[in-house]
């Protein structure tokens, strides 16, 4: 009888207005052909102060539900099958809530750059480096905005 060797804990990829952001998609790529992993890509719904007030929260998890279709299409493209979800609009709360039903062996963190990324203003990497236990990648995208490049 043979026993298949069991996959390791997978990556856990979070991502918010850069997703997908081909330098993350590349990295996840890269790290999934070294050993095959699952993937899980998170992608919080972001609201705006005025529409977190308004309660409009639908127009936040539709926009993250098109970006998030885009990443795992694009991953697809690169080989890599992974499967998604709309997170959290808070990402620790986020990554929480997937660890809590994923494995990761590793967290991918992809923000803007810092004059531009609200993540990194708040101190995210820093935060989620104390708060996991699991190592904390951090990229920035170089891309811009998703929605830019969709409405473009």
């Amino acid at each position: 009888m043979t026993h298949s060797r069991p996959r390791p804990a997978g990556i856990l990829v979070v991502a918010n207005r850069t997703c997908p952001c081909p330098m993350l998609l590349d990295e996840v790529a890269r790290r999934v052909s070294d050993a095959p992993m699952d993937v899980l890509v998170v992608v919080p719904a972001l609201n705006s102060r005025l529409r977190h007030w308004l309660s409009d929260v639908d127009d936040a998890i539709a926009r993250a539900h098109d970006r998030l279709e885009l990443a795992l299409a694009e991953l697809r493209t690169r080989g890599v099958v992974a499967r998604g979800e709309v997170g959290d609009a808070h990402p620790l709360v986020a990554i929480d809530d997937a660890l809590a039903r994923f494995p990761a062996s590793a967290i991918v963190i992809a923000t803007l750059p810092p004059s531009q990324s609200n993540w990194l203003e708040r101190g995210l990497i820093d935060k989620a480096r104390a708060r996991f236990d699991t190592p904390v990648t951090h990229l920035i995208s170089t891309a811009g905005l998703v929605e830019e490049r969709i409405a473009a």
